[in-house]
């Protein structure tokens, strides 16, 4: 009797799988979209908008009273409902490191990238296997390291984390020594990112303090104090591939790769570090979905990461996971080739340009990339930074910060924020078009303004 009414249970479940296959296909086999047909039109009509190409529409964007979808968006420069009004003396914006330069990427591949989910995806705080780690993103990421030739993946521990900000931290934690009386020194190279040194003293741990440039440390013989520092390959903000200054039994490294893509550098060889880091931002330039990974050799140090995400944030959010995953998939289906390609050649041509303006100029000057065999493309590969590390030459321009914005109206980044001097100033190249463009152009102003200047 059991059985009977068992089997009448898995008959009718069979029964009404195949009815709703049956009601959601129209002649020719294509699929009846229901409850997808409306985000699919709302999210198509804002995509739509074309904001005159110096702005975008977004599905969260603000709604103004008597609008029907949300406002236009501008890049820097550009105002006006649909942003084609442009203000020639606004100041060009280097500043930040928001990747835009791929959005046009992402234009492209509209209908493989996007992504559509259900009101009731995920809901759960953990997977299926009751961890926090998409396993078939894990495996896409350790498939696109392969591929790339930048990472060492195998018999290593992955870790997700939000962005790459949560992923340096929770390093730096899991390297310390626990519950001892003389905390570990973090220290990284200068010139360096500052949110090395902003992040360590924001948490005032008694495990771990920062204590500066490695230079410092370099003829340390003090073994018993231990040492943690961060290698930045390619190096932000100067683009340099560095390497561990110190060295010895009471230190440690952890390998911040967020550039370490061909868009950026050559790639010479697969990272074997101990602690490496890497980020979606700067991979695809989704730096919006805060989405990073960290490949450890050392179990114990892998469970101490892990024990600091989960207590931290109970994972990375599992939206993010799913369109990290999505992206990776696009990427993937060419190996990678049609990103890096397109990166890697918007990248070089910006590079090229600012370059062929600085030379012109007695007043400023730039870092120096030596080529380098890239096993990806397979041939030498000269410069593609993501930053102009800019400096100013005159002894009188001290401030090269101050000295770009009053003679040339741009907004850079200045060295004293990276522990250079501030005859250092950081711009950004990997922005918007517009944005490259702009700064360009006024670059372009005060280099011919110059007395003595020499002539393209």
């Amino acid at each position: 009797m059991v059985k009977t009414r068992s089997l009448k249970h898995v008959l009718c479940l069979v029964c009404s799988i195949i009815l709703n296959i049956f009601f959601l296909f129209k002649v020719g086999g294509e699929w009846n979209l229901s409850w997808s047909k409306t985000a699919a039109t709302e999210a198509e009509a804002v995509a739509a908008i074309s904001c005159s190409g110096h702005g975008r529409a977004y599905l969260d964007g603000l709604v103004l009273d008597g609008n029907k979808g949300p406002v236009c968006e501008c890049n820097t420069c550009y105002g006006g409902p649909d942003c084609s009004q442009f203000f020639p003396d606004c100041s060009a914006d280097a500043n930040g490191g928001d990747p835009l330069f791929l959005e046009p990427f992402w234009m492209q591949h509209a209908a493989s990238s996007a992504l559509l989910v259900a009101g009731w995806h995920r809901m759960s705080y953990s997977y299926a296997d009751q961890s926090t780690i998409s396993k078939e993103l894990e495996r896409h990421i350790r498939k696109l390291h392969d591929i790339v030739g930048n990472a060492a993946t195998e018999g290593r521990y992955v870790v997700f984390g939000a962005g790459s900000t949560q992923l340096l931290s929770a390093a730096v934690y899991a390297l310390s020594p626990d519950n001892s009386s003389s905390p570990a020194r973090v220290v990284a190279s200068i010139p360096f990112y500052p949110v090395y040194e902003m992040q360590t003293d924001f948490f005032q741990s008694v495990d771990f303090h920062f204590q500066g440039d490695t230079s410092f440390w370099k003829n340390n013989s003090d073994t018993d104090t231990e040492l943690i520092e961060f290698v930045t390959s390619p190096n932000n903000p100067d683009g340099q591939l560095n390497t561990a200054v110190l060295h010895g039994p009471n230190v440690k490294e952890i390998y911040d790769h967020a550039y370490y893509w061909p868009h950026f550098t050559a790639i010479p060889a697969p990272a074997d570090g101990d602690v490496m880091i890497f980020t979606l931002s700067k991979l695809t330039g989704h730096a919006g979905s805060r989405f990073g990974w960290a490949i450890i050799k050392d179990k114990d140090i892998y469970q101490r990461m892990l024990t600091y995400l989960t207590l931290n944030t109970l994972g990375v959010s599992k939206d993010s996971q799913l369109r990290a995953l999505k992206l990776l998939k696009v990427v993937l289906a060419t190996g990678g080739r049609e990103i890096f390609e397109f990166g890697h050649e918007t990248m070089r041509k910006r590079w090229e340009k600012l370059n062929k303006v600085i030379s012109t100029s007695k007043r400023f000057s730039l870092q120096k990339i030596t080529p380098k065999y890239c096993t990806y493309f397979q041939q030498i590969r000269g410069a593609s930074p993501a930053y102009g590390w800019l400096k100013c030459e005159k002894q009188e321009d001290k401030h090269c910060y101050a000295v770009l914005q009053a003679d040339a109206n741009i907004t850079g980044r200045q060295g004293s924020l990276f522990f250079a001097e501030d005859h250092y100033v950081r711009l950004s190249l990997i922005r918007s078009q517009d944005d490259f463009d702009l700064l360009l152009d006024k670059l372009n102003g005060v280099v011919a303004g110059e007395e003595g200047a020499r002539t393209m």
